[in-house]
């Protein structure tokens, strides 16, 4: 017996990664994907390499008849479309993982200064469990709604919070973040056009991007104390892969063999973090649902960086192992492969 799972957005990358983990997970199957554009067409003519994988095809996206296929839903919505969905699916009895950034930060005003916009559900905003497993799995069991965290946020906090924890660092902290294309999403734009992002580097949105309010919240809600991060983001020319190198000042006398030691402390039994000696790649983490995270002391600076997939451990990967944690699953169902 198999969990009927709802994809709502169903026509992006992420979405596409879902399917592709939902088609080899053992508890839970995709039978309804919605798409207001595609309704209508299968979803292996917008997703090719699902051919002979996923007989499925794309619905517009009715509230009642998603309720009556399926039990929980993936949102791969955009941000307030996607906190629409969820009151919606909610009141008809469903589990709800949403990939947007809807519910990631922790109240309205914070929320209206970063969207520009009222947030349509306020009232649960700082009430809805942050899926970072490794850090909150105590919330995320059991929950009917789950804010799936974005792809920077993750391999930065996760990089950060046990030393910040133990309190072998101290801020100010900068986080310098490489990105590949895909994190832009499916839609095609100016700086994600080959001919602009091929052959170059490129910062955006330093000191200004969205993620930036939600690692210092997810930084400061594992510590237990207000914490601020100075976060730049990067575009570099390749599909998919987080670099997260984040600096931070020593909050003691302190060597690299410390630091390590207390990632290890940390993330010890975790099925999804690596503590590697080496420094990582994003080539490492390609196509998986591990985050490789190392640090050195350098000086009185401590260096800790986090690798990952952005659309899996830092999209679906991750969403999905929420899924597991919600239905009361082996948390990496389906993400093993």
């Amino acid at each position: 017996m198999t969990t009927p799972i709802a994809i709502l957005g169903a026509t992006g990358y992420t979405a596409l990664e879902l399917f592709r983990i939902l088609a080899r997970h053992p508890h839970a199957r995709a039978t309804c994907a919605t798409s207001r554009f595609d309704a209508g067409k299968p979803v292996c003519a917008v997703h090719p390499s699902l051919r002979g994988r996923i007989d499925l095809a794309f619905s517009n996206p009715d509230f009642g008849e998603i309720a009556s296929r399926a039990e929980v839903a993936f949102l791969c919505l955009p941000h307030a479309a996607s906190a629409e969905a969820a009151m919606a699916l909610l009141e008809r009895g469903m589990k709800v993982v949403d990939l947007s950034a809807d519910y990631r930060l922790g109240d309205g005003a914070t929320y209206r200064q970063w969207y520009g916009h009222d947030h349509p559900d306020a009232a649960r905003l700082g009430t809805v469990p942050y899926g970072l497993p490794e850090l909150f799995r105590d919330s995320i069991r059991g929950a009917t709604l789950v804010a799936n965290p974005g792809c920077y946020p993750t391999a930065s906090t996760l990089a950060l919070a046990p030393l910040l924890r133990a309190g072998l660092i101290a801020g100010p902290m900068i986080i310098d973040a490489k990105s590949g294309v895909s994190g832009a999403g499916r839609t095609p734009g100016m700086t994600t056009h080959f001919t602009e992002a091929n052959e170059g580097l490129s910062p955006y949105k330093t000191g200004a991007h969205r993620h930036g309010p939600e690692i210092d919240r997810a930084l400061s809600m594992a510590c237990q104390r207000q914490t601020h991060v100075l976060f730049s983001p990067h575009l570099v020319p390749m599909d998919r892969g987080i670099c997260a190198t984040c600096y931070a000042p020593r909050a003691r006398a302190l060597t690299t063999a410390d630091a390590l030691n207390c990632l290890r402390e940390a993330y010890a039994g975790e099925p999804f973090i690596r503590v590697v000696d080496d420094l990582p790649s994003t080539k490492h983490t390609l196509g998986t649902n591990f985050c490789d995270v190392t640090a050195r002391v350098i000086d009185d600076t401590v260096v800790a960086i986090g690798c990952l997939d952005n659309l899996v451990k830092g999209a679906s990967g991750q969403a999905v192992q929420n899924l597991n944690l919600v239905m009361g699953w082996d948390e990496t169902a389906g993400l093993m492969a």
